[in-house]
């Protein structure tokens, strides 16, 4: 065969291979491959994750059709090199170029947590750390760390006035340094010129008045009568009289389950015993919601002094100006927990 043959030979052969192989590449690139006639679904790739965690994580769930065209490409776009931690949306029928490059860029879609009826700090940190990569044990070490609540301005009985229950979009990955950094910036928001000098107004610090937002919480079952109660304390506490809240009670036995508050457990030497102890208690209760601390400090301006549960235990409460009365309202909400049978 000529020479002048073999080079028109090579040429077809060269040119059929290079055909072929653009084609290839062409379809490795613009080709569906990610979930190909699927819904889209979310990828989570763990802090610390490898390349070879990723395509682990694709091939047992079903998310690529072929393995070994996305591993080529995630090579030449040096994304094996550059995997980002993450909860990442891939979108069905996704082609190769468009997932890797939103999983090299480190595009995670964020989450959202939300956290709200958190007595005890110990429960906490199962509700915050739903649906997010930070262990709920990785978060409480934190929260007992007296250098961290220091570090923001708090204290062990007042650290708790920090978190704001609320819904908080964040990403998947947030550290817990990270989170209490959140925390406490959402804090200083909400806390603002408004907020404080409505605090400063009552008498109180921003502190001070989700303590009592704590106790308002924990009384009210009715929204409309937060602001009530409310002004009810705050006539107490300028009057130096003790609070007297039974919700601070139950607090300092820590037993949750008291529906009826008795002398023997008004007998609890504690400085959140408000029975024995005048002023508010070192602490919040709870973490009281905004619509509680916001009606603190838009307290109603009346003469109350005494309330108690009405007798058809409605949820509202019967509010007095004057013991005698309160003693009145007080002995028929007695004789309404007999006949129900609550005795404790």
């Amino acid at each position: 065969m000529s020479k002048r043959k073999i080079f028109i030979a090579f040429l077809v052969v060269f040119s059929i291979s290079l055909s072929s192989f653009s084609f290839y590449f062409y379809q490795v690139i613009n080709s569906p491959n990610i979930l190909v006639d699927k819904e889209s679904r979310y990828l989570y790739i763990p802090t610390g994750a490898s390349f070879s965690d990723v395509q682990t994580s694709l091939y047992e769930q079903g998310i690529v059709n072929n393995l070994v065209a996305f591993s080529f490409l995630a090579k030449i776009m040096n994304y094996d090199k550059l995997v980002k931690p993450g909860k990442y949306l891939l979108a069905g029928n996704m082609n190769n170029r468009e997932a890797i490059r939103m999983l090299r860029a480190g595009e995670q879609v964020p989450v959202n947590i939300t956290f709200n009826n958190v007595r005890l700090m110990e429960d906490f940190p199962p509700k915050i750390c739903h649906g997010i990569e930070l262990k709920p044990a990785d978060f409480q070490v934190k929260l007992g760390d007296s250098a961290v609540w220091r570090g923001y301005g708090f204290n062990d009985n007042t650290f708790k006035c920090m978190f704001i229950p609320n819904t908080y979009e964040v990403y998947w990955t947030i550290s817990a340094d990270e989170l209490l950094d959140r925390m406490y910036e959402e804090y200083e928001n909400f806390w603002d010129n408004s907020r404080r000098s409505k605090a400063d107004s009552a008498g109180l610090t921003p502190v001070e008045v989700t303590v009592l937002a704590s106790i308002v919480k924990a009384e009210c079952r009715m929204n409309e009568e937060a602001p009530v109660i409310a002004g009810l304390y705050i006539n107490r506490l300028k009057r130096n009289y003790a609070l007297q809240a039974d919700p601070t009670v139950v607090y300092a036995n820590r037993d949750f389950s008291i529906k009826r508050v008795l002398n023997k457990h008004k007998e609890i030497d504690s400085p959140y015993n408000t029975y024995l102890y005048p002023g508010l208690p070192p602490g919040p209760i709870n973490m009281p919601e905004p619509v509680y601390i916001d009606a603190v400090l838009n307290y109603s301006r009346h003469n109350y002094l005494y309330m108690v549960a009405k007798a058809d235990f409605s949820g509202y409460h019967e509010f007095s100006t004057n013991l005698q009365d309160h003693l009145a309202h007080a002995a028929r909400y007695q004789r309404a927990l007999n006949k129900e049978g609550i005795y404790r």
